[in-house]
């Protein structure tokens, strides 16, 4: 379905610890906007999924929460963090996008 890299895992356990937030998960989802029609989301969520429809993926040792909307442009997906000279940051991988815009934070299908 949707997995986390060893350095995406790596900096997620990172974030989680440093906000004395073991018991949380990570919130990944798709909403509409962006320059190419849908962008990409990631928030720290505690606790359990919020509805019985959300879907609880582990993922190298990393929890993921994904709405019902989110699982169908996210099958496949994996999220990934990247740090280079410009910078770090989670990126998106998702075999379902058909464009990307230069950002690489949206896509359309």
């Amino acid at each position: 379905m949707i997995s986390v890299t060893p350095s995406a895992a790596d900096k997620i356990t990172e974030l989680l610890t440093e906000e004395n937030k073991l018991d949380a998960g990570l919130r990944v989802f798709v909403q509409g906007g962006g320059c190419s029609g849908f962008q990409y989301g990631l928030m720290i969520e505690e606790g359990e999924a919020k509805t019985d429809a959300d879907q609880t993926i582990e993922s190298n040792g990393v929890r993921l929460f994904v709405d019902p909307i989110s699982v169908r442009y996210l099958k496949g997906a994996e999220v990934d963090f990247v740090d280079n000279l410009s910078g770090g940051g989670f990126t998106i991988k998702n075999p379902n996008a058909k464009s990307t815009c230069g950002c690489g934070s949206s896509f359309s299908v």
